[in-house]
C-alpha cells in the first residue's frame, strides 16, 4: 500500500496550507471509514447527505491516523494536528491514486462487461497468480472510490493488478481506465443491466468501451466476439490497440471445441490446446469468462497448458453460483450477487441442465435498473421456463411478480408462488425442500436475497 511522507502526500494531493512541522511523518495506507483506522493511515473525510466524516478527523487521529485530509470549504479544521486542507476531498483521493499509479512499475488488467466482470477478475488473478505476485479488486471496489482505494492498497513489488471497473452511467468507465492506465483489458459482454440509464444496448456498449481509453498503446483488448455491437465498433476504433476475441463460435480466437458439466462445475476444451481443463466453477457461461481470463494470461506469456493448475485454484467472490447445503439436505446455488436477463437466463439454463435431482426450486427476484421495459423483460423470464426441467417457482419483490405471471402461463398456478413479505417466502419454501432438492436464489443485490439462503442454509 501506499507508503509515503506528510511533505509528498501534500505534494500529491496539492494540499494548500503549510504541513512542515509534520513533515517527517510517515503515511501508510488510506482510509475513508474512521471505524476501520490502523496505525499510520491518512483519514479522508467525506461530507455525506446524512454523516460528515469530519466530525471523525480527531478521533481518528487518537486512533492511530497519521494524519487527515480536510476539505475546505468545512468550517474550523482542528490545529496542531497533521491536517492536509484541499479543494474536494474526493477529487483529492483520486488524485492521490492517479499520482502513486505513475509512480509504479506495475502492470495492470482492467475487467468490465455487464455481467462476469467479477468472476472474470477472480479467473484472471487465479491464472496470473501462476507466474506473478498478483492483487485483484476486492469486493464490489469497482467505482470512483473504490477503485482509487483499490491502487492505493497495492503494494509496491506487486507485479500485476487485476482491477474492475464498473459504471452506471456514461463517461464513469473512462474515467476509471484512466486512472488505472491498463496495459490490457477485457469487455465480458454486453447485457441489459444500465438500461435505466444508459437507455439502449447500443448505449451501454459505447459506455463499456470507454475502456479502450486508457489502454497504452498497443496494448491489448479482449472482446466478446459474439457480440456484433463490440464487434462493430472495435471495427470502426480508430485507436493503437491488439484485439483477441473468445466466444463459442469458431470464428473467435479462443474458442471452447467440447463442454461437459459437472456436478460442482465444468470440464471443458479449447482450439488451442490439447489439454483438458477442469473449472471448479458452476454455469458454462462461466467457461466463456474463463475464454477472456486465458487470452489475458497468455498475452503475460502462461502456455495455456500450464492454466490447469491455475484454475484449480480459483476463489471467487461471495454468492456467485455459490453451492451450499440447506438444513434439510437440499442444495443450494448462491448467485444473489446481482442480476439481469442475461445472468438469469444463464443460471436458469444451469439448473435446467443439472443431472440427479428429483426437485428444482427457483428463488428469484427483482432485476433492477432495466428502464421502461423492466416489467416485460421479467415477464420473459418467466415465460421461457421448461415445466418439465423446473419444478417450482418462488419470486420476490414488485417486479417478481411479473415472472410469476408470465410462468403461471407454463407452469400452472400450482407450480408459482409470489411473494412480497420474505420472510413468508422462506416458511413456504421450507415445506417443500428435501435432500433430493436443487434451489437456485437469484436477484438484483438490492433485493437482498442471500437472507433467503442464510435461512435454509445448514
Amino acid at each position: 500500500m501506499i507508503k509515503r511522507s506528510l511533505t509528498r502526500i501534500a505534494e500529491m494531493v496539492q494540499a494548500q496550507n503549510e504541513v512542515t512541522p509534520f513533515a517527517d511523518t510517515m503515511i501508510t495506507g488510506v482510509c475513508i471509514d474512521s471505524r476501520k483506522i490502523e496505525e499510520g493511515n491518512l483519514f479522508i473525510p467525506f461530507k455525506g447527505e446524512h454523516v460528515d466524516g469530519h466530525k471523525y478527523v480527531v478521533d481518528s487521529i487518537k486512533k492511530g491516523a497519521a494524519a487527515a485530509l480536510w476539505q475546505k470549504d468545512v468550517p474550523n479544521p482542528p490545529k496542531d494536528l497533521p491536517i492536509l486542507i484541499v479543494d474536494d476531498c474526493l477529487v483529492a483521493l483520486q488524485e492521490l491514486a492517479r499520482q502513486y499509479r505513475k509512480e509504479l512499475p506495475i502492470r495492470v488488467v482492467g475487467i468490465t462487461g455487464s455481467n462476469g466482470k467479477t468472476t472474470t477478475k477472480d479467473i484472471t488473478s487465479s491464472l496470473l497468480s501462476l507466474k506473478y505476485k498478483v492483487q485483484k479488486t476486492e469486493g464490489n471496489f469497482n467505482n470512483h472510490i473504490g477503485l482509487p482505494l483499490t491502487i492505493l492498497g497495492l503494494h509496491e513489488d506487486t507485479e500485476i493488478a487485476v482491477l474492475e471497473m464498473g459504471m452506471s452511467a456514461k463517461g464513469e468507465i473512462e474515467f476509471l481506465t484512466k486512472l488505472a492506465c491498463p496495459e490490457a483489458v477485457v469487455i465480458t459482454n454486453i447485457g441489459e443491466s444500465h438500461l435505466l440509464d444508459l437507455g439502449s444496448r447500443e448505449g451501454i456498449a459505447d459506455a463499456k468501451l470507454e475502456i479502450l481509453q486508457g489502454l497504452q498503446n498497443g496494448g491489448l483488448a479482449v472482446l466478446h466476439g459474439d457480440e456484433p455491437l463490440l464487434m462493430e465498433r472495435i471495427h470502426a476504433y480508430q485507436g493503437e490497440v491488439q484485439v483477441k476475441t473468445f466466444g463459442r463460435n469458431d470464428t473467435n480466437d479462443l474458442f471452447p471445441t467440447e463442454i461437459i458439466q459437472l456436478e460442482q462445475g465444468n470440464r471443458f476444451k479449447i482450439n488451442a490446446s490439447e489439454e483438458t481443463f477442469d473449472l471448479p466453477v458452476l454455469g458454462t457461461h462461466n467457461i466463456l469468462n474463463t475464454l477472456a481470463a486465458m487470452l489475458i494470461a497468455h498475452h503475460f506469456s502462461i502456455p495455456f497448458e500450464q492454466m490447469t493448475e491455475g484454475l484449480q485454484g480459483i476463489k471467487l467472490t461471495n454468492m456467485r453460483m455459490e453451492l451450499v447445503e440447506g438444513k434439510r439436505g437440499e442444495k443450494v446455488i448462491n448467485d444473489a450477487y446481482n442480476a439481469s436477463p442475461t445472468s438469469m437466463m444463464a443460471a436458469i439454463e444451469l439448473v435446467s441442465n443439472l443431472q440427479g435431482y428429483e426437485q428444482k426450486i427457483l428463488v428469484l427476484g427483482d432485476m433492477l435498473e432495466l428502464g421502461p421495459q423492466e416489467e416485460q423483460y421479467h415477464l420473459q423470464i418467466g415465460e421461457g421456463l421448461n415445466p418439465e426441467k423446473i419444478d417450482k417457482l418462488f419470486t420476490y419483490g414488485k417486479l417478481g411478480s411479473h415472472i410469476a405471471e408470465g410462468a403461471k402461463k407454463v407452469l400452472g398456478e400450482e407450480r408459482v408462488f409470489a411473494f412480497l413479505d420474505k420472510k413468508e417466502l422462506i416458511g413456504t419454501l421450507e415445506g417443500f425442500v428435501n435432500e433430493q432438492t436443487l434451489v437456485l436464489v437469484k436477484a438484483s443485490r438490492g433485493m437482498k436475497l442471500e437472507e433467503v439462503v442464510k435461512a435454509i442454509q445448514k
